[in-house]
């Protein structure tokens, strides 16, 4: 078994694992509401963060508007569940089309946004997604979107005049955000985290997932064998952008009401911080830094008074610290002589073994 497939395998069955064992913990009432909601939340933010791992570590570009993407798959799932479901159809068939079509609605803007983006390369994409971000949270933060017995009604800064007051229906409510009713629950969530996993790891380990590594390794040395650049970095982005969607379909049914500016710069940068924590092109990386960076802060709520005070502070200490455990060379040093004694060890465990046989 190649050492990639094992790695994979292990990923995958740890993710699959740790999700039964909550689950039957959650059915046997061991975990409360709150913590319930938590591993809600802590799913999605790992379906946001090994998505864009697929960018920053596997391509190996930097992008700090993935909130963006959040952003488009919150409301347009939103926009879709609340027109199905008071159109009569069943929750779950609504849910199930709303996170497709957040999906599919990042995926085609990914894609629209990758094809001048992706020409550029360093500081200049990171700026130029940043903007993109910003935009798509201020165009949000201004449209409207009414329905009533004639149709869809549109409106930009102000709400659409001359609706039919008996069978009006507000979706998109501009600054005040939208509502959508809340279908997420932690299998839902878990189900989609698994097939994004299956999704990501089978493209990272096929010939377009190489060529971006190869991309990302060395950019004209890859351009110099022949691989179509532009190509295959349109492709990793947009795969990106889907299934940041996805994520953010579901980020939007987990809350009665979400605003606009929950996705703004800040929460790009927070995905960011998991993903560079958890190491580039590692989704493991990224599962564990996730579960660790999210839930210290809402653990520390519950100590005592006086910690819940100081929490952000604690929180950026072991940030800290994390950060110079992971860089730091005195640090690097030394796991790799920890590393070395244990593979020394386990040889000599081994060949002396073999002798007594």
């Amino acid at each position: 078994m190649r050492k990639t497939t094992k790695n994979n395998l292990i990923t995958f069955g740890g993710t699959l694992i740790l999700c039964v064992v909550l689950g039957i913990l959650m059915q046997a009432g061991k975990l409360n509401s709150m913590t319930t909601g938590l591993m809600v939340t802590i799913g999605i933010y790992i379906i946001a963060s090994t998505s864009l791992n697929l960018t920053v570590g596997v391509l190996g570009e930097l992008s700090l508007g993935h909130a963006g993407f959040m952003c488009i798959g919150a409301f347009s799932s939103a926009t879709v569940s609340t027109l199905m479901i008071n159109g009569g159809a069943p929750n779950w068939l609504s849910f199930a089309v709303a996170i497709i079509f957040g999906a599919i609605m990042a995926a085609i803007l990914g894609f629209l946004i990758g094809i001048p983006v992706m020409r550029l390369r360093g500081d200049y994409l990171a700026i130029v997604t940043l903007g993109f971000g910003e935009i798509l949270k201020s165009l949000f933060n201004n449209i409207y979107i009414t329905s009533d017995k004639n149709g869809l009604h549109f409106g930009f800064t102000n709400p659409p005049k001359n609706i039919d007051a008996s069978t009006k229906l507000e979706i998109l409510r501009g600054p005040k955000g939208t509502s959508a009713p809340d279908l997420t629950n932690f299998w839902v969530v878990a189900a989609v985290l698994l097939i994004c996993l299956i999704i990501l790891m089978t493209f990272i380990d096929s010939k377009s997932g190489r060529a971006c590594m190869a991309v990302r390794d060395n950019y004209i040395a890859a351009q110099s064998v022949g691989i179509n650049v532009t190509k295959f970095r349109l492709m990793a982005f947009t795969l990106s952008a889907a299934i940041a969607g996805a994520a953010g379909a579901l980020y939007m049914h987990s809350l009665a009401n979400m605003l606009p500016k929950k996705f703004d710069y800040n929460l790009s940068i927070l995905i960011l911080v998991y993903v560079v924590l958890g190491g580039l092109g590692s989704l493991r990386g990224s599962i564990i830094a996730t579960i660790v960076l999210y839930a210290i802060p809402e653990l520390l709520r519950g100590i005592n008074q006086n910690i819940v005070n100081y929490r952000m502070l604690i929180y950026a200490i072991i940030l800290i610290c994390l950060m110079l455990w992971k860089n730091a060379p005195v640090f690097i040093n030394m796991r790799e002589k920890i590393k070395a004694k244990c593979k020394k060890s386990k040889t000599a465990d081994l060949t002396s073994g073999g002798a007594e046989a």
